[in-house]
């Protein structure tokens, strides 16, 4: 191969307990807004201190937006600020401060015939926005969502995380992080009791088991497996994003896909890919794959 392939994503995410904890108690003591303009200062250190990160980010406004340079370095803070403003939100739903954000829907009621079916559904998200705002809202379904992830969180940031969340959750993780074969069977299971499969689609752990794609012009790898399952079980396959908006709002995107017929896996791949570019036209900083992703 003659460009080397994009490094896949390490399982870990940027930051540590500490971090965590001054954001919850920036929440207690300053409130949503208080947090958000600590986040201000501290994405200045984030900038130089995640090399790794920040390189990344500089090369997707700059090769695949084509931005110049001067606008390229306000996108870069601006993705960092993002990325911040929604680490904030996520501590801040847990919480049960979810009077303090709005959510609006596309697409809402035929997701929910989709849903109400009775039949398993693969739903298939990105890392774009915070697919966990829609968690205040899955009632009675949240018994039925199986969420699949590879968690590779340290335990001591959990813990905070747990600590902070109100009531719990009702979905279930699927982690593929030890037993792969079990996860398969987990889904596989979980889909034949008329439940709901939930995947990112956006972000390989492991190359041998990802596939080129074109992304925004350029040659990216993306996991196949989530796609081979959708297409191979035959059941409906629903795209959903949850990205954010002014004035703390939430804007949920359902689009329907299949409602259970035969699919080809590199069709459904391309076709999702389409949808991601869509979405990244008009929210450019909430891609929060913060690592070498395309081809070099």
């Amino acid at each position: 191969m003659a460009n080397r392939a994009a490094k896949s994503w390490s399982g870990k995410s940027r930051g540590g307990r500490w971090g965590y904890l001054f954001f919850v108690g920036a929440l207690r003591f300053l409130g949503v807004r208080g947090a958000y303009a600590c986040m201000a200062f501290i994405v200045l250190y984030f900038i130089p201190f995640a090399p790794r990160a920040t390189r990344a980010v500089w090369r997707y406004h700059r090769r695949r937006r084509h931005l110049g340079r001067c606008r390229a370095l306000v996108a870069l803070y601006r993705h960092y600020y993002s990325f911040g403003q929604t680490l904030i939100d996520r501590l801040a739903l847990r919480s049960g401060m979810v009077d303090k954000y709005h959510f609006v829907f596309d697409n809402y009621d035929p997701f929910l015939e989709v849903i109400d079916s009775g039949r398993g559904v693969v739903m298939i998200g990105a890392h774009v926005g915070m697919w966990e705002a829609g968690a205040a809202f899955f009632g009675g379904y949240g018994k039925k969502i199986n969420i699949v992830m590879y968690d590779a969180e340290h335990q001591r940031i959990k813990e905070v995380l747990e600590q902070e969340e109100a009531g719990g959750h009702d979905y279930k993780i699927i982690s593929v992080q030890e037993d792969p074969i079990e996860a398969l069977l987990q889904m596989k299971i979980a889909l034949n009791a008329g439940e709901y499969v939930c995947f990112n689609g956006d972000r390989p752990l492991d190359m041998n088991s990802a596939e080129e794609v074109s992304l925004l012009g350029a040659p990216a790898m993306m996991p196949r497996g989530p796609f081979l399952i959708a297409a191979k079980c035959r059941v409906p396959v629903v795209f959903y994003y949850a990205m954010r908006e002014k004035r703390r709002t939430y804007r949920f995107r359902f689009t329907m896909v299949s409602s259970g017929e035969k699919l080809e896996p590199k069709a459904l791949m391309t076709r999702y890919a389409a949808s991601l570019e869509e979405l990244l036209a008009i929210y450019p900083y909430q891609w929060f794959n913060l690592y070498p992703y395309w081809k070099e």
